[in-house]
């Protein structure tokens, strides 16, 4: 069986040809105990307005849907519009 943190990967890796495109990629930081996973945005995805929008319709529903143990999807470094 896949662990947590394979599955959260995997979920991610729905998303990331799409971030990639444009520029951005996504880390998984930390996976608490307690299921929040922390992702930290990176390249053009750190620093773009539209980053809530990506992390909230795209990361975090991926991770939620995928693995169903994960509680909470927090960003290190979203940028709010």
């Amino acid at each position: 069986m896949s662990t947590i943190r394979e599955r959260v990967e995997a979920a991610l890796d729905t998303v990331r040809p799409y971030l990639e495109a444009d520029g951005g990629n996504v880390n998984v930081s930390d996976i608490s105990e307690d299921g929040v996973v922390t992702l930290e945005l990176t390249g053009a995805c750190g620093s773009c307005p539209m980053s809530t929008m990506t992390f909230k319709g795209g990361l975090e529903e991926a991770i939620l849907k995928a693995v169903p143990e994960i509680k909470k999807v927090e960003a290190l470094n979203l940028t709010t519009a």
